[in-house]
């Protein structure tokens, strides 16, 4: 039977759900690039209720707003096993600089204590995300964000398996695309040598 932790672990909490939402923002499979621009960052952000119809949201925005986005994609993947990921340290290293540029201040209450961004507009929205990956962090969760290994789709996910060893969005298909390429390298250099 499993225990209340586990099934608190298993499932993933709003905050998952934010950095989520944040990083399966990029185009896969004929999906659209929704920080394409200025307008379309606009649009996503007050879908998620991240800003008002009135914030001002650059080209410069969407494009920071991609490299955020893009760093979280390098730290998930490292939480499916791809330890060794060309640009990793950087990614880090950028996630560090962005708590300078969005930052954020503990609000303690009775009940608890949360991370909230000190300003509003972008810089806010683009602080919310860090302050969601450090929730997911704090509860215990965060090496189960991870975005999935296969390297045409990258797809972020929450691992909610009990041994946290999930590698793929999808094991039926992106876990099978890996396995038929891995069958295929061998056949090829077994028949080639």
């Amino acid at each position: 039977m499993a225990t209340d932790q586990t099934r608190t672990t298993l499932t993933p909490s709003a905050a998952a759900e934010t950095v989520l939402a944040f990083v399966n923002t990029r185009a896969i499979d004929g999906t659209r690039e929704e920080f394409l621009d200025g307008a379309a960052f606009a649009q996503w952000l007050r879908l998620q209720n991240l800003t008002d119809t009135a914030a001002l949201v650059t080209d410069a925005d969407a494009a920071a707003a991609r490299e955020l986005r893009d760093a979280l994609v390098r730290v998930l993947l490292a939480h499916a096993g791809e330890g060794d990921l060309p640009g990793r340290a950087a990614a880090e290293e950028y996630l560090h600089r962005s708590a300078e540029l969005y930052p954020l201040a503990p609000v303690i209450t009775a009940s608890g204590v949360r991370l909230e961004p000190t300003r509003g507009g972008v810089p806010g929205a683009l602080a919310t995300m860090l302050a969601a990956a450090s929730d997911v962090a704090m509860r215990g969760s965060w090496m189960r964000l991870k975005a999935c290994r296969n390297p045409p789709c990258h797809l972020a996910f929450y691992d909610r398996t009990r041994n946290s060893s999930a590698a793929y969005c999808s094991p039926n298909r992106c876990g099978a695309q890996v396995a038929m390429r891995s069958y295929r390298s061998r056949k090829a250099k077994e028949e080639g040598g």
